[in-house]
Protein backbone atom coordinates (compact mmCIF):
# COMPACT_ATOMS: atom_id res chain seq x y z
CA UNK A 1 0.00 0.00 0.00
CA UNK A 2 1.36 3.30 -0.89
CA UNK A 3 2.00 6.13 1.74
CA UNK A 4 -0.53 8.86 1.18
CA UNK A 5 -0.22 12.82 1.36
CA UNK A 6 -1.62 15.00 3.84
CA UNK A 7 -5.17 15.73 3.20
CA UNK A 8 -7.95 17.72 4.88
CA UNK A 9 -10.39 16.04 6.43
CA UNK A 10 -12.90 17.01 4.19
CA UNK A 11 -10.61 15.31 1.25
CA UNK A 12 -10.50 12.00 3.19
CA UNK A 13 -14.18 11.88 2.91
CA UNK A 14 -15.09 12.65 -0.79
CA UNK A 15 -12.04 9.79 -1.12
CA UNK A 16 -14.10 7.62 0.67
CA UNK A 17 -17.10 8.46 -0.87
CA UNK A 18 -15.74 7.98 -4.68
CA UNK A 19 -13.47 5.39 -4.48
CA UNK A 20 -9.67 4.72 -4.58
CA UNK A 21 -8.63 5.55 -8.21
CA UNK A 22 -9.26 8.56 -10.51
CA UNK A 23 -8.80 8.52 -14.35
CA UNK A 24 -7.77 11.65 -15.99
CA UNK A 25 -8.01 11.73 -19.75
CA UNK A 26 -5.70 15.00 -21.61
CA UNK A 27 -3.85 15.21 -18.58
CA UNK A 28 -0.61 15.79 -20.00
CA UNK A 29 -1.05 19.59 -20.48
CA UNK A 30 -3.16 22.64 -19.03
CA UNK A 31 -6.30 21.38 -17.27
CA UNK A 32 -6.15 17.61 -17.36
CA UNK A 33 -2.68 17.86 -15.47
CA UNK A 34 -3.98 20.53 -12.66
CA UNK A 35 -6.59 17.93 -12.06
CA UNK A 36 -4.56 15.08 -12.16
CA UNK A 37 -2.38 16.74 -9.21
CA UNK A 38 -5.20 17.55 -7.14
CA UNK A 39 -6.80 14.47 -7.57
CA UNK A 40 -3.23 13.15 -6.48
CA UNK A 41 -3.13 15.65 -3.77
CA UNK A 42 -6.76 14.85 -1.98
CA UNK A 43 -5.41 11.19 -1.64
CA UNK A 44 -6.49 9.35 -5.15
CA UNK A 45 -4.25 6.84 -7.10
CA UNK A 46 -4.46 8.23 -10.69
CA UNK A 47 -4.63 6.97 -14.28
CA UNK A 48 -3.51 9.06 -16.88
CA UNK A 49 -4.23 9.40 -20.54
CA UNK A 50 -2.78 11.14 -22.99
CA UNK A 51 -1.05 11.00 -26.74
CA UNK A 52 2.30 11.79 -25.61
CA UNK A 53 3.90 8.80 -23.74
CA UNK A 54 7.17 10.86 -22.79
CA UNK A 55 4.95 13.73 -21.36
CA UNK A 56 3.20 11.28 -19.27
CA UNK A 57 6.04 9.19 -18.12
CA UNK A 58 7.42 12.57 -16.61
CA UNK A 59 4.11 13.78 -15.00
CA UNK A 60 3.94 10.10 -13.20
CA UNK A 61 7.19 10.20 -12.03
CA UNK A 62 6.49 14.09 -10.95
CA UNK A 63 3.03 13.01 -9.16
CA UNK A 64 4.78 10.23 -7.53
CA UNK A 65 7.29 11.93 -5.67
CA UNK A 66 5.12 15.25 -4.84
CA UNK A 67 2.29 12.97 -3.93
CA UNK A 68 3.54 9.44 -3.04
CA UNK A 69 0.08 7.56 -4.76
CA UNK A 70 0.35 4.94 -7.70
CA UNK A 71 0.22 5.94 -10.93
CA UNK A 72 -0.73 4.43 -13.96
CA UNK A 73 -0.41 5.66 -17.39
CA UNK A 74 -1.99 4.76 -20.79
CA UNK A 75 -1.05 6.41 -23.68
CA UNK A 76 -3.71 6.99 -26.79
CA UNK A 77 -5.53 9.30 -29.02
CA UNK A 78 -8.97 9.44 -27.81
CA UNK A 79 -10.30 10.80 -31.17
CA UNK A 80 -9.35 7.04 -33.05
CA UNK A 81 -12.38 4.72 -31.68
CA UNK A 82 -10.41 1.40 -31.68
CA UNK A 83 -8.01 3.54 -29.01
CA UNK A 84 -11.26 4.26 -26.65
CA UNK A 85 -11.98 1.12 -26.88
CA UNK A 86 -8.73 -0.21 -26.42
CA UNK A 87 -8.24 2.40 -23.19
CA UNK A 88 -11.53 1.26 -21.71
CA UNK A 89 -10.61 -2.77 -22.03
CA UNK A 90 -6.74 -1.63 -19.79
CA UNK A 91 -9.32 -0.07 -17.41
CA UNK A 92 -11.14 -2.98 -16.22
CA UNK A 93 -8.08 -3.80 -13.92
CA UNK A 94 -8.76 -0.49 -11.78
CA UNK A 95 -10.83 0.33 -9.30
CA UNK A 96 -12.07 3.89 -10.89
CA UNK A 97 -14.54 6.09 -8.56
CA UNK A 98 -13.77 9.05 -10.25
CA UNK A 99 -13.71 9.95 -13.93
CA UNK A 100 -12.35 13.34 -15.40
CA UNK A 101 -12.78 14.11 -19.34
CA UNK A 102 -9.99 16.83 -19.68
CA UNK A 103 -9.28 15.47 -23.26
CA UNK A 104 -9.97 18.04 -25.76
CA UNK A 105 -8.93 20.83 -28.15
CA UNK A 106 -10.75 23.45 -30.09
CA UNK A 107 -9.77 25.36 -33.51
CA UNK A 108 -10.94 29.37 -34.41
CA UNK A 109 -11.36 31.18 -38.21
CA UNK A 110 -14.45 31.79 -40.04
CA UNK A 111 -15.70 27.85 -40.07
CA UNK A 112 -15.90 27.91 -43.56
CA UNK A 113 -12.16 28.75 -44.20
CA UNK A 114 -11.40 26.06 -41.83
CA UNK A 115 -9.86 22.73 -43.18
CA UNK A 116 -13.08 19.53 -42.31
CA UNK A 117 -10.47 17.24 -40.76
CA UNK A 118 -9.38 19.17 -37.77
CA UNK A 119 -13.49 19.95 -37.15
CA UNK A 120 -14.26 16.55 -37.51
CA UNK A 121 -11.72 15.03 -35.35
CA UNK A 122 -12.61 17.92 -32.79
CA UNK A 123 -16.02 16.29 -32.84
CA UNK A 124 -14.41 12.75 -32.06
CA UNK A 125 -12.52 13.71 -29.42
CA UNK A 126 -14.84 16.67 -27.51
CA UNK A 127 -17.70 14.19 -28.14
CA UNK A 128 -17.77 10.94 -29.43
CA UNK A 129 -14.78 9.89 -26.88
CA UNK A 130 -16.56 11.15 -24.22
CA UNK A 131 -19.88 9.89 -24.50
CA UNK A 132 -17.79 6.38 -25.27
CA UNK A 133 -16.42 6.61 -22.21
CA UNK A 134 -19.16 7.91 -19.85
CA UNK A 135 -21.54 5.31 -21.20
CA UNK A 136 -19.03 2.31 -19.57
CA UNK A 137 -17.71 3.56 -16.89
CA UNK A 138 -20.97 4.97 -15.28
CA UNK A 139 -22.16 1.56 -16.11
CA UNK A 140 -19.57 0.59 -13.88
CA UNK A 141 -20.22 3.66 -11.13
CA UNK A 142 -23.78 2.59 -11.03
CA UNK A 143 -22.94 -0.87 -10.08
CA UNK A 144 -20.87 -0.09 -7.52
CA UNK A 145 -23.35 2.88 -6.33
CA UNK A 146 -20.93 5.44 -5.79
CA UNK A 147 -18.85 7.45 -7.89
CA UNK A 148 -17.99 10.70 -9.47
CA UNK A 149 -17.72 12.34 -13.34
CA UNK A 150 -16.68 15.57 -14.29
CA UNK A 151 -16.93 16.76 -18.22
CA UNK A 152 -15.04 19.81 -19.36
CA UNK A 153 -18.15 22.60 -20.56
CA UNK A 154 -16.84 25.71 -21.37
CA UNK A 155 -18.12 29.54 -21.11
CA UNK A 156 -18.88 29.26 -24.32
CA UNK A 157 -21.26 26.21 -24.23
CA UNK A 158 -24.68 28.69 -23.34
CA UNK A 159 -24.71 30.44 -27.24
CA UNK A 160 -23.17 30.23 -30.19
CA UNK A 161 -19.77 31.68 -31.00
CA UNK A 162 -18.69 32.99 -34.55
CA UNK A 163 -15.06 31.99 -35.40
CA UNK A 164 -15.12 29.19 -32.56
CA UNK A 165 -18.69 27.90 -34.03
CA UNK A 166 -17.92 24.23 -34.11
CA UNK A 167 -16.04 24.07 -31.04
CA UNK A 168 -18.44 25.72 -28.73
CA UNK A 169 -21.02 23.40 -29.85
CA UNK A 170 -19.32 20.50 -28.80
CA UNK A 171 -18.71 22.13 -25.58
CA UNK A 172 -22.92 22.97 -25.53
CA UNK A 173 -23.37 19.29 -26.36
CA UNK A 174 -21.23 18.62 -23.35
CA UNK A 175 -22.91 21.17 -21.62
CA UNK A 176 -26.85 19.07 -22.05
CA UNK A 177 -25.21 15.96 -21.97
CA UNK A 178 -23.99 16.53 -17.99
CA UNK A 179 -27.63 18.63 -17.46
CA UNK A 180 -29.35 15.39 -19.11
CA UNK A 181 -27.24 12.75 -16.93
CA UNK A 182 -27.22 14.37 -13.66
CA UNK A 183 -30.86 13.14 -12.27
CA UNK A 184 -30.34 9.47 -14.15
CA UNK A 185 -26.96 9.12 -12.16
CA UNK A 186 -27.92 11.02 -8.79
CA UNK A 187 -30.54 7.95 -7.73
CA UNK A 188 -27.98 5.98 -7.92
CA UNK A 189 -25.28 7.25 -5.78
CA UNK A 190 -23.10 8.83 -9.03
CA UNK A 191 -22.66 12.57 -9.12
CA UNK A 192 -21.67 14.39 -12.22
CA UNK A 193 -20.62 17.85 -12.96
CA UNK A 194 -20.13 20.10 -15.55
CA UNK A 195 -16.85 22.37 -15.84
CA UNK A 196 -17.52 25.38 -17.80
CA UNK A 197 -14.14 27.67 -17.47
CA UNK A 198 -13.42 31.07 -19.33
CA UNK A 199 -9.79 31.47 -20.88
CA UNK A 200 -7.18 29.07 -19.00
CA UNK A 201 -3.69 29.53 -19.01
CA UNK A 202 -2.84 25.73 -21.07
CA UNK A 203 -1.67 24.66 -23.95
CA UNK A 204 -5.35 25.33 -25.69
CA UNK A 205 -4.70 28.42 -26.87
CA UNK A 206 -1.75 27.92 -28.43
CA UNK A 207 -3.46 24.46 -30.75
CA UNK A 208 -6.92 26.65 -31.13
CA UNK A 209 -4.48 29.71 -32.62
CA UNK A 210 -6.30 31.71 -29.96
CA UNK A 211 -4.86 35.13 -28.15
CA UNK A 212 -6.24 34.24 -24.47
CA UNK A 213 -5.19 37.68 -22.65
CA UNK A 214 -6.95 37.36 -19.71
CA UNK A 215 -6.50 33.60 -18.49
CA UNK A 216 -7.64 31.54 -15.17
CA UNK A 217 -5.28 29.12 -13.52
CA UNK A 218 -5.77 25.69 -14.29
CA UNK A 219 -4.81 24.90 -10.50
CA UNK A 220 -7.59 27.01 -9.82
CA UNK A 221 -10.04 25.54 -12.22
CA UNK A 222 -9.86 21.87 -11.32
CA UNK A 223 -9.60 22.83 -7.19
CA UNK A 224 -12.64 24.21 -7.27
CA UNK A 225 -14.73 21.86 -9.72
CA UNK A 226 -13.58 18.86 -7.19
CA UNK A 227 -14.61 21.06 -4.44
CA UNK A 228 -17.93 21.30 -5.97
CA UNK A 229 -18.72 17.78 -7.47
CA UNK A 230 -21.91 16.03 -5.59
CA UNK A 231 -23.31 19.60 -4.99
CA UNK A 232 -23.83 21.46 -8.26
CA UNK A 233 -24.35 20.57 -11.71
CA UNK A 234 -21.95 23.03 -13.01
CA UNK A 235 -19.27 25.21 -12.08
CA UNK A 236 -17.77 28.22 -13.12
CA UNK A 237 -13.86 28.12 -11.89
CA UNK A 238 -12.46 31.55 -11.27
CA UNK A 239 -13.44 34.61 -10.67
CA UNK A 240 -13.32 35.10 -14.18
CA UNK A 241 -15.93 32.84 -15.70
CA UNK A 242 -18.22 34.17 -12.37
CA UNK A 243 -17.50 37.40 -13.51
CA UNK A 244 -17.93 36.83 -17.53
CA UNK A 245 -21.17 35.06 -16.42
CA UNK A 246 -22.73 37.55 -14.33
CA UNK A 247 -22.37 40.13 -17.25
CA UNK A 248 -24.46 37.75 -19.57
CA UNK A 249 -27.25 37.50 -16.27
CA UNK A 250 -30.68 37.80 -18.14
CA UNK A 251 -29.15 38.41 -21.77
CA UNK A 252 -30.63 37.12 -24.70
CA UNK A 253 -29.21 34.64 -26.43
CA UNK A 254 -28.53 36.77 -29.56
CA UNK A 255 -27.25 39.20 -27.58
CA UNK A 256 -24.71 36.99 -26.01
CA UNK A 257 -23.67 36.13 -29.58
CA UNK A 258 -22.78 39.40 -30.48
CA UNK A 259 -20.76 40.08 -27.60
CA UNK A 260 -18.68 36.74 -28.06
CA UNK A 261 -18.65 37.97 -32.07
CA UNK A 262 -16.60 41.05 -30.25
CA UNK A 263 -14.59 38.52 -28.06
CA UNK A 264 -13.64 36.06 -30.72
CA UNK A 265 -12.47 39.10 -33.27
CA UNK A 266 -9.92 40.08 -30.63
CA UNK A 267 -8.61 36.14 -29.66
CA UNK A 268 -9.03 34.06 -32.96
CA UNK A 269 -5.61 34.44 -35.13
CA UNK A 270 -7.29 31.75 -38.09
CA UNK A 271 -7.15 28.02 -38.81
CA UNK A 272 -5.70 25.61 -36.13
CA UNK A 273 -2.00 25.59 -36.08
CA UNK A 274 -0.87 21.81 -36.82
CA UNK A 275 2.61 22.60 -35.72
Amino acid sequence: MNARATTSAQDVRQNLSYGPVALVTGASDGIGRAFAHDLARRGYDVVLVARRIEILENLAADIRARHQVAVDIIPADLGKADEVERVLRELERFDLGLFVAAAGFGTSGAFTEQPLAPELDMIDVNCRAVVAMTHVLARRLVVRKRGGIVLLSSLVAFQGVPLAANYAATKAFIQSLVEGLRPELKIHGVDIIACAPGPVASGFGKRANMVMGKAESPDVVARETIDKLGRKSVVRPGRLAKLLEAAFTGMPRWGRVRIMTLVMKGMARGAENHA
